[in-house]
């Protein structure tokens, strides 16, 4: 069955260009009205090139409108929320793509640009996420997609502040899940790589002509559909698409006596055994898990 967003409203932020660009004309071809939010400090209203977009996205017979708004500012962000229920009522698709970059290594980096960073990504789309959450949880209905990075998980040199800033999506989205899980609201993580005015310079030309950010929308229009799945961190680059999942070892119980750096040190290589290892669903599951190991030591079975 084709993936259809028919009556559903959908905000992607960053959406002048690039990957939000991709995602927002993307979104529009299969049916939904599309809000395109961008921002440039220099004019009042829209940039032009997310007017352009909402026209393109007109001119194929679809339906958009342009808003400027600064993610950073939850002010400015509730006001453009405000004018989408004003004018459709509703929102359905939240994309959060909004994002930059200020690139130095750690020692030479100036703590504003990590915060500016910190700033964008991060209070960015908790801003964002937090003006529609309470209409998605009304609707019954919402369906969230944050944009986190490979430099999130496995670090990037150079990029400390960024990568903070996308390692806190995935704990972000974890608690999304939990609390969206029984209003129908679905919250997943998208981890891309695509060329774009972020990257250029740091990739070649030849990387760059696969690395389209029309390969990575698919993937974000997956996790926005109908039955879309939750709590799913899935990657994509140049037409390849993979899921990234966060395990944990079964782990070793040490008795009291035996609890000594020494000894830790001593097990280590058992402890980063992954034969066993498992995916949490929530924090108490590791305690609870903890816990276990310690029961079974007290019932006998010695350390694990």
């Amino acid at each position: 069955m084709q993936i259809r967003f028919d009556d559903r409203v959908a905000i992607v932020t960053g959406a002048a260009r690039g990957l939000g660009r991709s995602h927002a004309l993307g979104l529009a071809a299969r049916g939904a009205k599309v809000v395109v939010v961008d921002f440039d400090p220099s004019v009042d209203g829209p940039p032009a090139a997310a007017s352009e977009v909402a026209a393109d996205i007109g001119a194929r017979g679809g339906e958009a409108i342009a808003v400027g708004a600064n993610v950073g500012d939850d002010a400015s962000v509730q006001n453009m929320v405000t004018q989408v229920l004003g004018r459709w009522g509703r929102v359905d698709i939240l994309v959060n793509n909004a994002g930059i970059l200020r690139d130095k290594t750690f020692s030479k980096m100036d703590l504003a640009d990590f915060r500016l960073v910190l700033d964008v990504h991060v209070m960015g789309t908790v801003n964002c996420a937090k003006a529609v959450w309470d209409t998605m949880r009304e609707q019954k209905y919402g369906r969230i997609v944050l944009t986190s990075s490979a430099s999130g998980l496995y670090g990037n040199f150079g990029q400390s502040n960024y990568g903070a800033a996308k390692a806190a999506m995935v704990g972000l989205m974890n608690v999304l899940h939990l609390e969206g899980e029984k209003h129908n609201i679905r919250t997943n993580v998208v981890l891309p790589t695509a060329a774009t005015r972020m990257t250029e310079g740091l990739i070649s030309k030849a990387v760059a002509q696969v690395l389209t950010p029309e390969s990575i929308t698919p993937g974000v229009l997956f996790l926005v559909s109908e039955d879309a799945p939750s709590r799913v961190m899935l990657c994509a680059g140049a037409g390849s698409f993979a899921r990234t999942l966060i395990t944990e070892t079964v782990g070793v119980h040490l008795r009291e006596e035996e609890r000594t750096p020494e000894n830790i040190a001593a097990a280590f290589d058992r402890i980063s055994d992954p034969a066993g290892e498992v995916t949490l669903t929530s924090a108490f599951q590791q305690t609870e898990k903890l816990v276990a190991l310690g029961r079974l030591q007290s019932q006998g079975a010695g350390s694990t």
